[in-house]
């Protein structure tokens, strides 16, 4: 696991896919982000989370102080969180929101789903990088946080993540050949801006291309 950033306050790392954020409720001994991290740096506190096949920049607190500091800046919307992604599909805009209300755990499958009576307000803006064949390389910031957003809002306008197994649209996802090039799920958090609780300076943190992303980056290149 790549360390991006360190001090008294925070760790910033660069997560690899296929690990969890946090402790699994079944299976406990999976490794997860503050077993590998904690025997080295001491406790630490999740602040935000990336699924399990996620890649990508993540913050942790190291302080409780720390902890509250950065909880109320999410709470608060004053982190800024870009994604890029691989989907199917070309959309219409180079540039746009998706603005579709998300219910959390809203099915059988425990997915976040598009429902305009019982949803939250949630907003994902798109922008479009590299079109290729069908599939297309995209920038996903939301401005809201809800469990699994971007996935769900890109799988509602009908072009899911590359190798999403949960959000995905039948023979669409199963059998492009783009699903030869990654074996997960191609989303991953490039990018984190927010103020330091303790120096209150403005950060941006970047997270380098795990190889699996970068070779399908190629392939579209």
């Amino acid at each position: 696991m790549e360390i991006i950033y360190e001090d008294e306050s925070i760790l910033v790392i660069n997560k690899p896919s296929g690990l969890l954020s946090i402790q699994d409720g079944y299976q406990a001994e999976l490794p997860h982000i503050k077993s590998i991290l904690e025997p080295k740096y001491g406790q630490c506190w999740i602040v935000h989370r990336l699924d399990k096949e996620t890649s990508g920049v993540l913050v942790l607190a190291r302080s409780q102080n720390t902890h509250r500091s950065l909880n109320d800046l999410f709470q608060n919307r004053q982190i800024k969180k870009m994604y890029h992604a691989v989907i199917y599909g070309t959309p219409a805009e180079s540039e746009f929101t998706i603005d579709l209300p998300l219910r959390m755990n809203g099915d059988r499958q425990h997915r976040t789903i598009v429902d305009f009576i019982s949803g939250k307000p949630a907003q994902t803006s798109i922008s479009v990088i590299k079109v290729q064949a069908g599939i297309s390389f995209v920038s996903a910031c939301p401005k809201t946080g809800y469990t699994h957003q971007i996935r769900s809002h890109l799988y509602a306008i009908g072009s899911p993540v590359v190798g999403d197994n949960l959000y995905r649209i039948g023979r669409l996802a199963a059998n492009s050949p783009i699903n030869d090039q990654i074996q997960r799920l191609a989303l991953h958090s490039y990018k984190i801006t927010f103020r330091h609780p303790a120096t209150h300076l403005d950060m941006t943190f970047t997270a380098g291309y795990p190889d699996d992303f970068s070779m399908v980056l190629s392939y579209l290149q």
